[in-house]
């Protein structure tokens, strides 16, 4: 197909003849690299009926550009991009300088980019130590399963849920199979009007801070705690309030009297993995059902329990109906997907179908249905069992070689999920150690990003092993160890 007419525009501001004019716009198209080698430009007679200028303007134009190499003649066929055109430096196209307008440091309302999240490159997979969270292994995951779903999703059998907007429905396979198989396991009982897919765990969040939370009401959330949910409250607006957790996660006592939302990661807290027990959720519904607040259960790595069977979920106790259970398929299958549910009152899910429908409409039909195909015909469990057995592995492998070189895990530190959270020796700011391990192939995540902006420097950080091949953990450890022990006092 040549390249379209319309992309082509004589601007009247600019100098020359008509004929300079078209040799400019092709001259600076190959440049740019928006018409690349072997593309066919349009015909001189099409070309010239669409800026509305003569055609042997044009066909002059072309001759030009012929003789310069940018461009060569097949017969009759026409005029196409010369194999050997000059080729840009760089396929960005060049800046425009605006004239006047727009002053958008005061045009922007509310700014969006945060500097506080964790140090992560985003070449981390060039690195021969990344020890990186929540990254997929691609020899942990099944292409070939994954690919009959995702063709078997695509047949006419299907073809109107790869077409049709849902509106602010879901896959009805898909919500089936979560209703049915997935939300058992967390021992959770719930109707399909009482569940919302989503675009991953943070769309989620994000939905369910906007619909709960106002000025005026008051959100707790754990310290330290997943960055992303800071900056999604700190949109709303609310008053935030950051629980300090301890061994046995977040402390509901200390939960100030006019909470109004919880957020918390009971089965594997973020970032240090401490399960927090069944006692103490108990606790945590019966002030929530007292006093009225809604608890988000965000479920973080419900199934990578290596210690012991995973306890009960918050919204499996639930009896009042204060509990928004937030589940994701990201980490069990890989992040890209960016597939999740939320499992609360219908009345709530009723308010994020509208929300969800406003901002996506829905998830597209084509994902939903092949994720359904891969947890229904047995992949997905498959899946899960490689994960578990590796991750048991690796976690084995790494606490073997912490213990060796005689790193600290910190002292509120859990157990299972995929990655242990570290504390460096007094006056060692893990940024700075970061920067250094960067130059060594190494990368870790700082713990700074996982507190409030007031922390200061941290002596935290976290080694993940979901994303680094097991015979390179002990190399990279020793690394760490050694960067560590040449850290200035």
């Amino acid at each position: 197909m040549p390249i379209p007419v319309d992309s082509f525009y004589l601007d009247p501001d600019v100098e020359g003849t008509l004929q300079q004019k078209v040799q400019r716009l092709v001259a600076e198209g190959i440049l740019s690299g928006r018409f690349r080698p072997g593309e066919k430009l349009p015909s001189s007679r099409k070309l010239a009926r669409h800026l509305q200028i003569s055609r042997i303007t044009v066909t002059n134009a072309y001759t030009e550009l012929l003789a310069d190499d940018y461009l060569n003649s097949r017969g009759r066929s026409g005029y196409f991009v010369s194999k050997t055109a000059p080729v840009p430096a760089s396929f960005d196209p060049p800046a425009r300088s605006e004239k006047g307008g727009i002053d958008w440091s005061r045009a922007i309302g509310r700014r969006f980019v945060s500097p506080g999240w964790p140090i992560r490159p985003s070449n981390w997979k060039d690195y021969p130590y990344p020890f990186i969270y929540g990254q997929a292994d691609p020899r942990l995951f099944s292409h070939q399963t994954w690919r009959q779903c995702a063709l078997q999703a695509l047949g006419q059998k299907d073809f109107s849920v790869l077409t049709a907007d849902y509106y602010e429905q879901d896959d009805e396979r898909l919500l089936e199979y979560i209703q049915r198989h997935i939300l058992p396991r967390r021992g959770i009982a719930a109707r399909k009007d009482q569940i919302l897919i989503t675009l991953g765990a943070q769309n989620a969040l994000w939905m369910t801070a906007q619909i709960l939370l106002t000025q005026r009401r008051v959100a707790a959330m754990e310290n330290p705690a997943y960055p992303g949910l800071r900056e999604i409250l700190s949109q709303t607006r609310c008053r935030t309030v950051a629980i300090d957790v301890g061994p046995e996660g977040l402390p509901p006592g200390r939960l100030p009297p006019d909470t109004d939302v919880v957020f918390a990661t009971v089965s594997h807290h973020c970032p240090t993995n401490v399960t927090m027990p069944l006692e103490r959720r108990k606790e945590l519904l019966r002030l929530a059902e007292a006093r009225g607040f809604v608890i988000v259960e965000d479920e973080y790595e419900f199934e990578l329990s290596f210690q012991a069977a995973p306890s009960p979920s918050l919204k499996s106790m639930d009896q009042g109906g204060c509990v928004i259970h937030i589940g994701s398929f990201s980490k069990s299958l890989f992040p890209g997907l960016r597939l999740g549910y939320v499992v609360a009152s219908e009345e709530f899910i009723r308010e994020a179908r509208g929300l969800r429908g406003l901002v996506l409409r829905h998830p597209p039909g084509h994902i939903q249905r092949t994720v359904a195909y891969f947890l229904s015909l047995g992949h997905y469990d498959a899946q899960i069992n490689r994960m578990r057995q590796a991750y048991q592995r690796r976690r084995a492998v790494m606490d073997q070689a912490i213990a060796a070189e005689g790193l600290s895990i910190a002292e509120n530190a859990g157990q299972g999920g995929s990655s242990f959270w570290m504390i460096a020796p007094p006056g060692i700011d893990t940024e700075d150690l970061a920067r250094r391990l960067d130059r060594r192939g190494v990368v870790i995540e700082p713990g700074r990003g996982f507190f409030g902006p007031d922390h200061g420097p941290s002596r935290h950080y976290r080694l993940a092993y979901s994303s680094i091949q097991e015979d390179r953990i002990p190399e990279g450890i020793r690394l760490i160890a050694e960067e560590i022990r040449a850290s200035p006092a």
